[in-house]
C-alpha cells in the first residue's frame, strides 16, 4: 500500500507587526471586552511592501514556495502538481483574482513548467484539504510529488472590521484576529515509518455553513467576514471531529490514545478554542489527557488557510518540534470542515 510525507515545507511571513491593543486603538467604537485576553492573540503579521511591491496573496504563496523548494530535494522543474488554495486572492496590490488561476500564475512565477496545477477553496481548511487531494493523487499514480501552497493577505478583512464595528457583540469581531502569511508544503511517496501520513480524511457539515462567511462588505467598500463566534464554538460544532476521527480509528481497530500523538494542532483561532477543542475532545474519545497542543497564534495570529503549516515551521526552527514526533493536525473551518490528518514527522528540517 503506497503512502506518503511531507518532504519539505516553507513559509514567509510579512516583518510589520500590529499588536491587538493597536487595532483596538483604531476602532471608533470600543469593545466591551478584552480581545487579547479572550483569544491569547497578543500581535499578528500585516503585508507591507517586498522590494516596492505590496506583499499580495501571489506575493506571499511565491515567497513560500520558493522558501519550500529551498529545503527540497526536488527542482521546480521536477513538480508534478502544484494545487492553490488560497482564500484571498490577490495579485497586483489589491486585484482579486478568480480567472486565470492563481495555480497557473504561481506556477509560471516559480518557472515549475512541467507541473498540472488547479485552484482549490475550502476557507480555512484549504492547506490540508489540498493535502488530502494531493495525498490521493500519488497514491492513484496520477502524480509522483506536488506541491500545495497558500498566500493568505486576509488583514484586509481586519481593516474593514476597524471601520465599521458598531456594537459589543458584532459578527466581524472574528475579523480583529486574523494575520497575513504564506505557507508550502511538497509530498512524495513515504519509504519509511519515521516519515509518513498515517491517515487523512475530511468531512463538512453544510448546516452550518452559514455561521461564518466571507463577502464584500454589506457598508462599505471592502471584505469583510460575518462570524456567530457563539455558535460556531458550541459543544455539539466542536464534537464533529472528536465524532469523526472516532470512527475512523474504530474502522481501524484502535483507540486514541493507542495512536500516542506527540503533539495536537489545532486551527489557530484563540488559546481559549484551542483549549476547548483538546476538553471536548478528551471524553468522547475516552481519554484522560489529550496530546500537548502547538501554537503560534499569540504572536501570529488566525493565519486562515496556512495556519497548521505555519505552526509547524514555526516550531521546527525553533527546534520545539522534536524529531520522530506523531503530530495530529485537526482542521476547522467554515462549511463546517472538520477532520484529521496523522503525521509522523522525521526528515523535515526548517
Amino acid at each position: 500500500m503506497t503512502f506518503t510525507r511531507f518532504e519539505s515545507i516553507g513559509a514567509y511571513l510579512p516583518e510589520e507587526i500590529v499588536s491587538t491593543r493597536e487595532l483596538i486603538s483604531r476602532m471608533k467604537f470600543e469593545p466591551l471586552f478584552n480581545l487579547e485576553e479572550i483569544t491569547g492573540i497578543q500581535n499578528r503579521r500585516v503585508h507591507g511592501k517586498k522590494d516596492g511591491a505590496i506583499e499580495d496573496s501571489f506575493a506571499l504563496a511565491t515567497l513560500a514556495a520558493r522558501d519550500c523548494l529551498e529545503r527540497s530535494r526536488y527542482g521546480v522543474k521536477d513538480l508534478d502538481a502544484i494545487i492553490s488554495v488560497s482564500i484571498s486572492r490577490y495579485k497586483g496590490g489589491y486585484k482579486h483574482y478568480f480567472d486565470p488561476s492563481f495555480s497557473l500564475m504561481i506556477k509560471r512565477g516559480l518557472g515549475a513548467s512541467r507541473a498540472l496545477h488547479f485552484d482549490l477553496s475550502n476557507a480555512c481548511g484549504g492547506m490540508l484539504t489540498g493535502v488530502y487531494v494531493l495525498d490521493q493523487m500519488i497514491k492513484a499514480g496520477v502524480v509522483k510529488n506536488g506541491m500545495v501552497v497558500s498566500g493568505e493577505c486576509i488583514t484586509p478583512i481586519a481593516e474593514t472590521a476597524v471601520r465599521e464595528i458598531s456594537e459589543p457583540f458584532d459578527s466581524q469581531f472574528g475579523s480583529l484576529t486574523v494575520g497575513d502569511s504564506g505557507a508550502a508544503v511538497i509530498l512524495d511517496e513515504s519509504t519509511s515509518d519515521a516519515d509518513r501520513i498515517h491517515y487523512i480524511d475530511m468531512m463538512t457539515c453544510a448546516a452550518y455553513a452559514k455561521l461564518c462567511i466571507g463577502m464584500p462588505s454589506t457598508e462599505t467598500r471592502g471584505p469583510a467576514l460575518y462570524t456567530n463566534n457563539h455558535e460556531m464554538h458550541k459543544k455539539d460544532r466542536v464534537a464533529l471531529w472528536p465524532k469523526f476521527q472516532g470512527e475512523i480509528l474504530a474502522k481501524l481497530g484502535r483507540t486514541f490514545d493507542e495512536e500516542k500523538f506527540d503533539y495536537i494542532v489545532h486551527h489557530q483561532v484563540g488559546l481559549k478554542a484551542v483549549a476547548n477543542f483538546s476538553r471536548f475532545g478528551a471524553p468522547l474519545f475516552g481519554s484522560e489527557e489529550m496530546p500537548p497542543p502547538l501554537n503560534v497564534l499569540e504572536d501570529l495570529g488566525n493565519t486562515a488557510s496556512t495556519s497548521h503549516f505555519v505552526v509547524l515551521h514555526q516550531h521546527l526552527k525553533k527546534k520545539t518540534l522534536k524529531k520522530g514526533a506523531k503530530v495530529l493536525l485537526v482542521p476547522a473551518a467554515s462549511g463546517v470542515v472538520t477532520g484529521c490528518v496523522s503525521t509522523t514527522i522525521s526528515a523535515l528540517e526548517v
